[in-house]
């Protein structure tokens, strides 16, 4: 129930963010919307804490920050090299082991490779991630496994 609650509160919050409507009319159509949405998704018996994971919420906050200042170094060495006058870039494909238990941290490092500019995940297969990278370098950064550290504390795990 709590997950449910959550994802009410959640749903409302972006609803308000976005519409920049806060007429009563308006407020209440979204109040109602959001009902149904959990309705919904009660019925379809999808709200558990993998598709809401309110568990990570407290260490995603010290997450996303380090993911987006990640992100921006690899927009700017991406753009480097892009830029640049000589070919910097050698495309690679690299096998990383994930230290990861669940399908969710999973999904998350995952994810965040394939967000980090230069790097994308092709292929999961028992924990380990086939990941193309537009430098050798930029791979070797990632199998140094700084991310998969961080991933594994957002997950729980030290």
């Amino acid at each position: 129930m709590r997950h449910a609650i959550s994802l009410g509160l959640t749903l409302f919050g972006v609803w308000l963010l976005l519409s920049g409507h806060y007429t009563p009319l308006i407020t209440s159509l979204g109040v109602v919307s959001v009902i149904l949405c959990v309705y919904i998704v009660l019925r379809m018996e999808t709200c558990d804490h993998e598709t809401h994971p309110i568990h990570l919420t407290t260490r995603a906050v010290m997450y996303w920050p380090w993911l987006a200042i990640e992100i921006v170094k690899a927009n700017i060495d991406v753009a480097k090299r892009v830029f640049s006058a000589g070919p910097n870039i050698s495309p690679a494909v690299y096998y990383v082991k994930s230290s990861q238990k669940t399908e969710l941290g999973q999904v998350i490092y995952a994810n965040s490779i394939t967000l980090t500019p230069g790097t994308t995940t092709m292929d999961i297969d028992e924990g380990t991630f086939v990941v193309h990278t537009i430098a050798k370098d930029v791979g070797d950064d990632l199998c140094a496994g700084e991310m998969d550290r961080r991933v594994s504390l957002l997950e729980g795990r030290s």
